[in-house]
């Protein structure tokens, strides 16, 4: 392409960002597809940030100390792709012309684990944002545990490119105000303020004063700064640095699709090509007289960071060795924790946990079997973190070894004394009522590393987190959501309350482990199968209601036609046998199977006595996890539900999910609840013995 330019001298801080601006434009016209005016209008933000502040290293994007970059508005994807290729991380041009095609490592919005220096999959607005404030609270908890004098090994920044797309999502007011709570004084956020979305100028439905409302929530506020001059921006970060206890945000005046001469200040340029006629006359606005995906030397040398980014690393390699010579034992801690291995005494904790829960055969709620396995896990794995949406003595997510975060009034972590006389920083969050908040920060301190979150909220309201939960499985995060409170068996509460379509349409969710586990050794194995899920999050529905110790067999079980499918040791893999027939004293084989998840496997156990006293033999399947035992072998499937047997299905909650296992019948919910005690409810909505046998017969008839 021929362009006629005045030629000019390089001009380093105009060059660099003309060259982001070309890049984006280029790919999204070769794409057909994306977002142009974003990538254009903070590009300028790109170079005081990236090219005179970040701290990274090209070569190893996943330097434990490096600072991290969150681009919050993600459809604005083309500048971290171009930002990246620039700077010399392993995302070649060849890449960016392939943007937005299928197998490309420039998708549509960034994705983390597919393109290199990537933080967090964005795209969803204001969740960025929220992730970023995750990363920020990770570091801090981490500086405040393993720092020591003369040896700050955690030590780095968050920083965040956001909209305003992404302040009007609630999610970003849950997220904003919790940073400044937490006086996450090293979390800089800078704002593209170009008063422009998709439907046009945002003035007629956001009138928030924002720099307002963040001073409001403890933040820092900077600006407004002309977000094209690089110079004042640089200023404006340097300035966000020196802040001792509170966040910051960086107010940035821009103009989307800057230097477009037609598509400038417009929605046109928010989401479209600017179309081939209007790039020519960009480049010659811009005196940019390069080729498509062009390039010169000059500006690849001004942009390049691998140099500085190796010195960087080197010297905090160079100050942890020293570290570790000083506090051997932290340092092996430290790099575990980092790579986010499981302790060595994983599987003994996990073997005496449940053992003991299978010993004390308790009688309790499983949200209470949840805290009891926790007890034993949190004081264990010092990675995990805790948390739960104002609903703590309800999700009963706290343990004795978890003790509440909180910062005093300089910022810094407050530590208790714990059982061995450690001074610890608190590892339960009151996230308040902020569902979606709590599970999009959750996302980012697994994002960040060095902790396993959890966090606790009653299960209807896992529709709140729902997106973030999803971003949880699209990004392989092992992030545990603990939801309580998981049947009409909450009682009086009512329909509001009360899940019904709730574990189905989670289960619906690729790559989330879901668990409803019956009793004390279930609920203990499905934690620490949650723990082992390095690459998916997990959900657990628990019972607000107490559940009786059902009596699960013994290792390698009594069934001569499936030992393999029973036992304690079986739990891990989603479904198992949990009584044959000979249990209630019928030595026949089974005619029929009935499978149950969470409170309803005591039904199947009762309704299979009663059957028996009809002669009708059946098996009692507990399935506390669809997902995992879909994952099982055929093999395995076939002797948990052998192929001839009719099977039904007990689930307080929707039918739709069971008819995959070819389901003769279903004893479901497939309305809302009522208001009333739990007992009233069951017999209202058919969940008695009584019912169950009464359908099975049904089926065999």
């Amino acid at each position: 392409m021929a362009v006629s330019v005045n030629p000019m001298k390089f001009s380093p801080a105009a060059d660099m960002a003309n060259a982001i601006r070309a890049l984006a434009m280029d790919a999204v016209q070769a794409a057909n597809s994306g977002h142009p005016g974003a990538p254009m209008g903070m590009a300028d933000m790109a170079v005081a940030l990236w090219g005179r502040h970040l701290r990274h290293n090209p070569a190893n994007p996943a330097w434990a100390n490096r600072d991290r970059f969150v681009l919050s508005n993600g459809h604005g994807s083309m500048l971290i792709y171009a930002l990246l290729h620039l700077t010399g991380y392993k995302l070649p041009m060849d890449e960016l012309k392939n943007f937005r095609k299928l197998h490309s490592k420039t998708a549509g919005h960034p994705e983390v684990g597919v393109t290199p220096g990537v933080e967090t999959t964005t795209g969803p607005l204001g969740q960025g944002i929220t992730n970023a404030v995750g990363m920020a609270l990770a570091e801090k908890l981490l500086a405040a545990e393993f720092n020591q004098p003369g040896h700050d090994v955690v030590d780095h920044r968050t920083y965040v490119f956001l909209g305003d797309g992404c302040l009007m999502e609630g999610i970003s007011h849950e997220a904003v105000a919790l940073a400044g709570a937490w006086k996450l004084n090293k979390l800089v956020a800078l704002y593209d303020d170009n008063g422009i979305s998709i439907d046009g100028q945002v003035a007629p439905w956001f009138i928030d004063d924002t720099p307002a409302r963040f001073r409001a929530c403890g933040w820092h506020v900077i600006g407004p700064v002309d977000g094209h001059d690089a110079d004042a921006v640089d200023a404006a970060i340097a300035q966000a640095k020196t802040s001792a206890d509170k966040p910051t945000l960086v107010v940035c005046k821009t103009h989307i699709g800057k230097g477009s001469p037609n598509r400038a200040n417009t929605a046109k340029a928010h989401g479209e090509p600017l179309g081939a006629e209007e790039i020519k006359l960009t480049r010659e606005a811009l005196n940019w007289p390069h080729a498509p995906f062009v390039i010169p030397k000059p500006v690849y040398a001004a942009w390049d960071a691998k140099v500085a980014g190796k010195a960087a690393e080197k010297a905090w390699n160079d100050a942890f060795a020293a570290y570790k010579k000083a506090h051997p034992k932290l340092a092996k801690e430290f790099v575990r924790r980092m790579k986010g291995e499981l302790p060595a005494n994983f599987h003994q904790v996990v073997l005496d946990t449940v053992v003991a829960a299978h010993t004390k055969a308790e009688t309790v709620a499983s949200r209470k079997a949840s805290q009891l396995a926790l007890e034993a896990f949190t004081a264990a794995f010092p990675e995990l973190l805790g948390g739960s949406a104002d609903l703590t003595g309800s999700n009963l997510t706290n343990t004795k070894s978890t003790p509440n975060f909180r910062v005093d009034a300089a910022g810094a972590v407050v530590k208790t004394e714990a059982a061995n006389g450690d001074q610890v920083g608190g590892r339960h969050i009151n996230y308040g009522v902020r569902e979606f908040g709590m599970a999009a920060i959750m996302n980012g301190v697994a994002l960040h590393g060095g902790f396993i979150p959890y966090g606790g909220t009653f299960l209807t309201f896992s529709d709140y987190s729902r997106n973030a939960i999803r971003m949880a499985a699209l990004m392989k995060q092992r992030v545990i959501h603990v939801f309580t409170h998981d049947s009409i068996g909450l009682g009086e509460d009512g329909p509001t309350h009360q899940s019904i379509e709730h574990a189905a349409s989670l289960r619906l969710i690729p790559n989330l482990d879901v668990w409803r586990p019956a009793d004390t050794a279930e609920t203990s194995v499905a934690w620490a199968v949650a723990l082992q899920n390095v690459d998916r999050p997990t959900a657990l529905l628990l019972s607000r209601q107490n559940l009786p110790y059902l009596k699960t067999l013994a290792p390698n079980g009594d069934s001569k036609e499936a030992p393999e499918a029973c036992g304690l040791e079986s739990i891990s893999k989603g479904a198992y046998v949990l009584a044959e027939p000979s249990e209630v004293g019928l030595k026949k084989k089974a005619k029929a199977v009935i499978i149950a998840t969470g409170s309803e496997v005591q039904l199947a156990l009762k309704a299979q006595a009663l059957l028996a006293e009809h002669k009708i033999p059946v098996r009692v399947v507990s399935m506390p996890s669809t997902t995992t035992f879909d994952r099982q072998s055929v093999e395995y499937k076939k002797a948990v539900l052998p192929k001839g047997l009719p099977r039904i299905a007990v689930e307080m909650g929707s039918t739709d999910g069971w008819w995959k296992y070819r389901c003769a019948a279903v004893v479901g919910i497939d309305t809302y609840g009522e208001s009333a005690p739990a007992p009233v409810l069951f017999e209202h909505f058919g969940f008695t013995p009584e019912n169950v046998a009464a359908v099975v017969k049904a089926v065999l008839a």
